[in-house]
């Protein structure tokens, strides 16, 4: 049973997930720096993340990855057009990072919206498809000799202006899951292990008392 300053956290953390704010990952094949975007992404209360093609050891579920990323979900798409469409049909725009013409200043997007920021290779950055299938396209504006930053930095470089813009809204301030998606998160947050049992078996997951301790119910 959790004790009462880990449930405490967790639902604190919990209430503050933002289920319309998110990254997609394309190809970013690095270990560390997938790694460290997901890191950056539960830093800023991001519900979901998604990728195409990872590669390096990164799983390759929709449930949770290990260390401290495993507070993010992460769903995985075959393709990024598959993925892109995954996302406009749940009402997100989709920002790609990228030089062009037509990028603009990443502070210049307003975060409060429904938004997924797309990430590309660390060689190749997005793919010309992927930009193709964007929404827009943005930029974090450079003053030095280096044209772009490591994808890993810029994730989190862009992923704090849309908490900034969040945290000004008030959009941290109550919880933002529905119920049923905060309950079923809560279980699998508090006993992992036991809620991969009961997936493994199709069981539901119990219900919860105020303590945090599962309601079993005898059969």
């Amino acid at each position: 049973m959790p004790t009462p300053a880990r449930l405490s956290r967790v639902k604190e953390v919990l209430s503050r997930r933002q289920p319309d704010l998110t990254v997609l990952l394309e190809n970013v094949s690095k270990p560390h720096n997938f790694s460290a975007i997901l890191r950056s992404a539960d830093a800023v209360g991001v519900f979901e993340a998604h990728a195409v093609h990872p590669t390096g050891g990164v799983p390759t579920h929709h449930h949770t990855a290990a260390g401290t990323e495993r507070w993010v979900y992460l769903r995985v798409h075959p393709d990024v057009e598959t993925a892109i469409q995954h996302l406009k049909d749940r009402g997100f725009s989709v920002y790609a990072t990228r030089l062009s013409r037509e990028a603009v200043d990443f502070r210049e997007v307003d975060y409060t919206r429904p938004v997924a920021i797309l990430l590309g290779s660390e060689k190749w950055g997005v793919s010309e498809e992927a930009a193709r299938l964007a929404d827009g396209s943005l930029v974090i504006p450079m003053l030095g000799m280096a044209q772009s930053l490591n994808v890993s930095v810029a994730a989190a470089v862009i992923l704090f202006e849309a908490q900034r813009q969040r945290l000004a809204a008030g959009m941290y301030d109550r919880p933002r899951l529905d119920p049923e998606t905060y309950q079923r998160v809560l279980f699998e947050w508090l006993y992992p292990e036991l809620a991969r049992e009961l997936r493994a078996k199709g069981e539901p997951y119990p219900e919860l008392d105020e303590e945090g301790r599962p309601k079993w119910t005898s059969t």
